[in-house]
């Protein structure tokens, strides 16, 4: 991979919310690389996407009991209602008009949310892809993106996880088959050399 065309491009920021951020031990310092991600993007022209999770009224009344989802999210009650602010974006990488926004009620990014439409009605064809948790939005997404023919990256210092050995294990093992696995300075590299092919 040489470079990245931003007109194609999104980066997608999931589940960057304060109830995910609060199982991390160094919070502060994934938001500030992110945010640098997200200016990088957004100065050339590419397009950020952001998914977070969060339940309607009718979305808790819809979950059958058997779901895995359902188990997943009992120990929290309400707190991860769409009215709480423990599921709002984080301020410090928050949308802007015109961004691209979802909201879901499952792991991956793609499966309860209109995400596929919303980048291909941008003619999106890359996704670069920063979430908590590294073993839950990111590796459900990096499968389904691929799935929908996406070229995807994974920025590996824009996700984490609260397992730390998870972590590493996911983005030097697993998403090298079906992703390209680089870092924040690797993605202004690859739109650096973008740049110097379009001047």
């Amino acid at each position: 991979m040489t470079s990245i065309d931003p007109r194609h491009t999104a980066l997608l920021v999931m589940d960057y919310q304060s109830f995910a951020l609060g199982r991390l031990s160094a919070a502060d310092d994934l938001l500030a690389r992110v945010a640098d991600a997200i200016a990088a993007v957004r100065g050339r022209g590419g397009q950020i996407g952001y998914v977070r999770v969060a339940f309607s009224d009718a979305d808790y009344d819809a979950l059958p009991s058997h779901s895995a989802m359902a188990r997943a999210i009992a120990t929290a009650g309400r707190a991860l209602h769409s009215d709480s602010p423990a599921t709002a974006v984080h301020g410090t990488v928050a949308p802007e008009p015109g961004d691209i926004t979802v909201r879901k009620t499952r792991v991956g990014a793609f499966s309860t949310t209109d995400l596929d439409q919303q980048l291909r009605d941008r003619g999106v064809t890359t996704l670069i892809l920063a979430g908590i948790s590294t073993s839950g939005v990111v590796l459900s997404t990096v499968r389904d993106a691929a799935d929908r023919d996406y070229r995807v990256l994974v920025l590996a210092d824009g996700c984490a996880d609260p397992a730390p050995g998870v972590h590493n294990f996911l983005t030097e093992k697993i998403f090298p088959r079906q992703a390209a696995v680089i870092t924040i300075a690797g993605l202004k590299d690859l739109l650096a050399a973008q740049d110097a092919a379009g001047s």
